[in-house]
């Protein structure tokens, strides 16, 4: 078994001994879950954070995506990208709706507007794009789109912390935005997510939801589930909060260092900043053409490995591939030829904010070898 020197990611971490008075707070307290005080001290600050008019936090990221189906009432099928994390695709099975993939665009890697009107049906009631390493999709194209046919749109957002076009967030694009707080996000609250909307009804439907569908403690109005996010994880979320753009900013520098040094090399494509967007720097990934370059993705991939660094084939397999959509008629090969290219030959490098610059010089200096 190679020894782990590098990891592909690491936890952005608060301080211990800032945290600890908010635990001693809360054990004083003994409110440790149902939309305690840093519970809503966090929605607060993230709708300032985010520039979006409503939040509601979850427990994790997969449940802001079924959650918001369910309060779109959305049915029948939507379309969605196979190039993204199971839970995307996971979030239409459970609630009983059919995935119809798409291919995407090579460039950012997210689904391609241009392929969507294609695929829509009668029984079409839905988009759900992602936005990709947090590459923004084109939001525009897809709202019109949804607009010209009825559909609504619902963002998975979970790589897109922060991220803006021109000042405006991303994540207030389409009818909702999820967002996920994972460890191995660039923000966290150890496990957890969001949902964003646009309007106090919706919220108020969306918290119903999250809290078995109570609307008061005699009163259910929807069949709901528990999603809720408890007062540890909101406090810790808080003071991540305080020093998450910093990270953003480290993670920036050694995105620049990454591009200076594997811009030239042979063989290997980089992804390159947007014009007008605020990036949050979440992946590096960059793809192989084995054929120039004189090895394939998985052979680099291996040997990154064998020097004890490792990197995440991400995403691969399609999910698309997985045994649940193989079934599909989405799914063939010849409907996705770009995502079947690209799940083949990238690899995202170890990134986070505190990976060290003799670190990526020896990562830099592997793939160039």
């Amino acid at each position: 078994m190679e020894e782990i020197k590098i990891t592909v990611t690491s936890p952005l971490l608060p301080d211990l001994e800032e945290f600890i008075p908010y635990l001693k707070d809360i054990w004083e307290s003994k409110w440790i879950t149902n939309n305690g005080k840093y519970h809503q001290e966090l929605e607060k600050a993230l709708c300032e954070y985010l520039k979006v008019p409503y939040i509601s936090l979850f427990t994790n990221g997969t449940l802001p995506l079924m959650v918001a189906l369910q309060t779109l009432r959305i049915t029948g099928e939507v379309i969605t990208t196979p190039f993204s994390f199971v839970a995307t695709t996971h979030s239409l099975w459970w609630n009983g709706i059919k995935p119809v993939f798409v291919d995407i665009e090579s460039e950012t890697c997210n689904i391609d507007p241009n392929k969507i009107e294609a695929a829509i049906t009668p029984k079409t009631t839905a988009i759900m794009p992602v936005h990709v390493y947090g590459k923004p999709c084109n939001t525009k194209q897809i709202q019109e789109i949804a607009d010209k046919y009825g559909l609504k749109v619902i963002y998975d957002a979970a790589h897109a912390f922060g991220v803006e076009v021109n000042g405006e967030s991303i994540i207030n694009s389409g009818d909702m935005s999820t967002l996920s707080f994972h460890a191995t996000k660039v923000y966290n609250t150890l496990e957890g997510g969001a949902l964003v909307c646009k309007d106090e009804e919706t919220k108020k439907r969306i918290d119903y939801l999250k809290n078995f569908g109570f609307a008061g403690e005699t009163t259910v109005v929807a069949p709901g589930i528990n999603g809720k996010m408890d007062e540890v994880r909101s406090a810790y979320g808080l003071l991540n909060l305080k020093q998450v753009d910093n990270a953003i900013e480290k993670r920036r520098q050694i995105a620049i260092k990454y591009r200076n040094g594997l811009r030239d090399v042979s063989g290997i494509s980089i992804m390159e900043d947007m014009p007008g967007v605020r990036h949050n720097y979440s992946y590096f990934p960059i793809f192989i053409d084995a054929e120039i370059y004189g090895m394939t993705r998985d052979e680099l991939y291996f040997k990154l490995k064998k020097n004890g660094i490792h990197c995440r084939r991400y995403f691969y397999p399609l999910i698309s591939e997985f045994p649940t959509y193989r079934g599909l008629d989405s799914s063939r090969l010849e409907n996705l030829p770009k995502a079947n290219k690209i799940a083949n030959t990238v690899v995202c490098l170890p990134m986070y904010a505190d990976l060290e610059e003799q670190d990526v010089r020896e990562i830099i200096n592997i793939i160039v070898r």
